[in-house]
């Protein structure tokens, strides 16, 4: 990879409103307070948050670079790959996961595609469905089946489904003729609404040694 750049923060406001020869700054509910009467305490408290806040937002700024940068150098790669073995459609939007390595087995990267799912309205279809068996089948119903339901529908607050719990329901094997057809019916409203691909980077000092992960991830570092 030949980009190189120099890492400086990024540049942050510093809070402060000069109006009619004094200097403010706004407190949270918008109303202005002289910097006079500030406390030093808060003051210095906002000098170090707005410093940290620049190198932070200069480093995301950063790695999104250097994550566009990855993703035009594999895409080259790609292509000689392809003239290699005389493809002749190339560019394949398609590609699925794969990883690149070095020639000593030490250095990879790692590519990973995920689908985006969204579900229609059939889903809705389905919960009554499986409303109706959990009603019928009643004492007979095990209790694990109905906490998996009643996760799988329950929405979080961005109004999101467990898509996890979803996808548990369609693993279990149940011979019921309406959960069957509210399995159909779920498999039916799943939708590709878009798609992700994630760049990870692994390190070892041996071919036999375990890989490791070079997070670039601030919460994992």
């Amino acid at each position: 990879m030949t980009h190189q750049s120099t890492f400086t923060p990024a540049p942050v406001p510093t809070g402060i409103i000069d109006h009619a020869g004094q200097q403010f700054m706004a407190d949270p509910r918008g109303a202005l307070v002289p910097v006079t009467i500030i406390k030093p305490a808060d003051k210095l408290q906002d000098e170090k948050v707005r410093e940290i806040m620049g190198w932070a937002i200069g480093l995301s700024e950063q790695v999104s670079r250097f994550k566009v940068h990855t993703m035009e150098d594999l895409a080259k790669l790609d292509g000689l790959l392809e003239q290699e073995y005389g493809l002749v459609k190339r560019g394949n939007k398609g590609k699925g996961n794969r990883t690149y390595m070095t020639v000593d087995g030490l250095f990879k990267v790692s590519v990973s595609v995920a689908d985006s799912i969204d579900f229609g309205p059939e889903l809705q279809v389905a919960k009554a469905l499986l409303d109706e068996c959990m009603n019928e089948w009643a004492a007979d119903a095990r209790p694990e089946i109905q906490a998996i339901i009643t996760r799988a529908f329950n929405t979080d607050k961005e109004g999101k489904i467990n898509r996890s719990e979803i996808f548990t329901l369609l693993r279990l094997a149940i011979e019921d003729e309406r959960w069957q057809r509210a399995m159909t019916a779920i498999r039916d409203a799943m939708r590709v609404v878009g798609r992700k691909e994630y760049v990870r980077f692994g390190m070892r000092s041996s071919p036999e040694a375990e890989w490791s992960s070079i997070s670039i991830d601030l919460a994992q570092a």
